[in-house]
């Protein structure tokens, strides 16, 4: 495939300079680039942005309940919606970002029980519209999608352009094809992420999909204004503003929200290493009760401790407990 058409503007090449010092500060002693707890914050800020984005009409805090296991109110497309986006999100490192079986199979789970072409490409011809209904453009005829979407895949893999720059094409050039029945924003912002993620995995944590969130207008018209001028200089500019204003978000969280969240991690297991000291292992029921959350909770609080080599899973008199790490 040749290069789809584009300007490298000085706009552009200022912000992939900007992004990149800004991930530099984003160092691997920064918390929100290691505290497990701030990734799920993050994580869930992601999914909410990417589906409020498509009509979804819950909450963060109903995101939040229903990724924690409680009851939501809510439409029931909706939580189904919550629960296919955080599943396939949670399966980021997974994926080959340039593998038409790993994007079908995204679709799959992202639209699994909403649409009856989940994990395939649409058979019939489709206009994208906005939310006002205007037409924004007619997607490719569906004979030539798969087609255009490995070529796309493989000029995403082969270009010598940094990638700032070539997952921004990518994720306008895939909305245009418009290769699904149904869900292409989802995975084209997934895709983008993933894409990233694979340059710095600090993107696999980001809540870009938030700020695009907030910014819902200009993002259709930076879509409208590239449509209009036949390439994607003005939606790559508008992309790389969104990831720009996410890494300063990011880098300026509050110290105090840092701390409260740290002293909570680090009061909760506190709970659970002096548990230990005078009990052979621990289980989901102890926690919850220790530590006063749900089992959702007390179950995740346990994985990120094994993640953090603190605990170890393993049975013990017939059921799965933890135990220290020795």
């Amino acid at each position: 495939m040749k290069q789809p058409p584009f300007q490298i503007t000085n706009s552009i090449i200022d912000y992939v300079a900007e992004i990149a010092e800004l991930v530099g500060r984003l160092s691997c002693s920064n918390p929100v680039a290691t505290n497990p707890t701030l990734h799920r914050i993050n994580r869930i800020r992601t999914i909410h942005g990417s589906l409020a984005i498509e009509q979804n009409t819950l909450t963060l805090e109903q995101v939040t309940a229903v990724l924690n296991g409680k009851r939501v109110l809510a439409p029931p497309q909706d939580i189904i919606e919550v629960k296919n986006a955080y599943e396939i999100y949670e399966r980021l490192d997974e994926l080959d970002s340039y593998s038409i079986d790993d994007l079908l199979m995204a679709h799959g789970i992202m639209t699994r029980g909403l649409v009856e072409e989940a994990g395939a490409f649409r058979a019939h011809p489709v206009g994208v519209v906005d939310q006002e209904g205007h037409i924004l453009h007619f997607g490719t005829l569906p004979q030539y999608v798969p087609g255009l979407v490995e070529e796309l895949l493989e000029w995403t893999k082969n270009s010598d352009l940094h990638m700032l720059i070539r997952s921004c094409v990518f994720h306008y050039e895939f909305e245009l094809i418009h290769p699904f029945a149904d869900g292409n924003g989802r995975i084209g912002r997934l895709w983008h992420t993933l894409l990233l993620s694979k340059w710095n995995p600090a993107f696999a944590w980001l809540p870009v999909e938030s700020i695009i969130n907030e910014n819902q207008q200009k993002y259709y018209a930076a879509i409208n204004a590239s449509n209009n001028a036949g390439e994607s200089t003005v939606f790559i500019e508008f992309m790389l503003s969104s990831i720009k204003a996410s890494l300063i978000e990011a880098l300026n969280m509050s110290d105090e929200m840092i701390v409260a969240i740290t002293d909570k991690t680090s009061l909760r297991w506190s709970k659970i290493e002096n548990y230990l000291k005078t009990h052979p292992y621990i289980m989901n029921a102890n926690v919850r009760e220790l530590c006063g959350v749900s089992s959702a909770t007390a179950n995740r609080i346990l994985v990120e401790l094994v993640e953090e080599k603190k605990l170890i899973r393993c049975r013990q008199e017939g059921h799965w407990g933890y135990v220290l790490r020795t």
